[in-house]
């Protein structure tokens, strides 16, 4: 008798500059996606911390730092606070459509001017229209660009000013990339939204948890990901719910910062 599936081969890169932590370097182990049973191996990794990358499944081994930690959001019991029951009515007028993984110049137009204004200098601004293509498109598990919409007229579509890239995994779903239209006075907190919007999708199909990536502590572009409750990190020893007390801390700390430098939202 065959195997149901070959066991999946891992890599390591070589090191180079973290992202997120000055002075420190990062390496990641990762895995090929491919096949019939794809999507079963995503689920499988996806659960003990992997995100996906295009056909490849990856997360971070470095040797001297375990200081990105993958979180999730726990649906059936997210209970959204004042400021996001505020966002939630903000944008209740948004058209939200799951499409399928095709990339449009619409949507790369928008990744561009979000890009610009976010992370300039970053290396995802050096991405042309092919790239993001291969993004959205080179996906070989259940995928979906969740698109965000002003509300049209004339029976034309509104102005796209959200989307996310989002796997559907057995046990939740994994937002991939998020971005949005930087320049939204009247809809600050999009980029909150987007994950909330996720969050509530993934209840109403009896999904049990939101996969949001890394959260990195110190890092400042990772620590909106602490807002979100009931949440829960990928330890040593399995999934384990964040203290409420710690995690409350945590929000207090992200906030002073936010406000200190200005405000702004980050990526995924």
């Amino acid at each position: 008798m065959s195997a149901p599936f070959r066991f999946p081969r891992f890599f390591v890169t070589n090191p180079s500059p973290c992202p997120y932590l000055p002075g420190r370097s990062e390496r990641k182990v990762f895995t090929e996606l491919s096949g019939e049973h794809a999507g079963e191996l995503n689920d499988a990794l996806g659960r003990i911390g992997f995100r996906r990358s295009q056909n490849v499944a990856y997360r971070p081994s470095c040797a001297d730092c375990s200081a990105c930690v993958s979180v999730r959001v726990v649906t059936q019991e997210f209970k959204p606070n004042a400021t996001q029951r505020k966002v939630i009515r903000r944008n209740s007028d948004l058209v939200v459509t799951a499409c399928k993984p095709w990339s449009t110049e619409e949507q790369y137009a928008l990744l561009q001017r979000y890009l610009q204004a976010r992370h300039p200098g970053g290396g995802m601004t050096e991405m042309d229209d092919m790239d993001y293509a291969d993004m959205v498109e080179q996906t070989p598990v259940e995928s979906h660009v969740i698109e965000y919409r002003e509300p049209g007229s004339g029976g034309r579509p509104g102005r796209l000013i959200g989307a996310c890239l989002t796997d559907r995994q057995a046990d939740g779903l994994s937002m991939i990339y998020s971005y949005f239209d930087p320049d939204l006075p009247h809809r600050p907190g999009m980029g909150n939204y987007i994950i909330i919007d996720h969050i509530l999708r993934a209840r109403r199909a009896d999904l049990p948890y939101v996969y949001l990536g890394y959260w990195v502590e110190g890092s400042k572009r990772m620590q909106y990901k602490i807002r979100y409750r009931p949440l829960e990190r990928l330890g040593r020893g399995g999934w384990v719910r964040f203290d409420p007390d710690e995690q409350e801390q945590a929000i207090r700390n992200f906030a002073e910062r936010d406000s200190a430098d200005g405000g702004g939202v980050f990526r995924k």
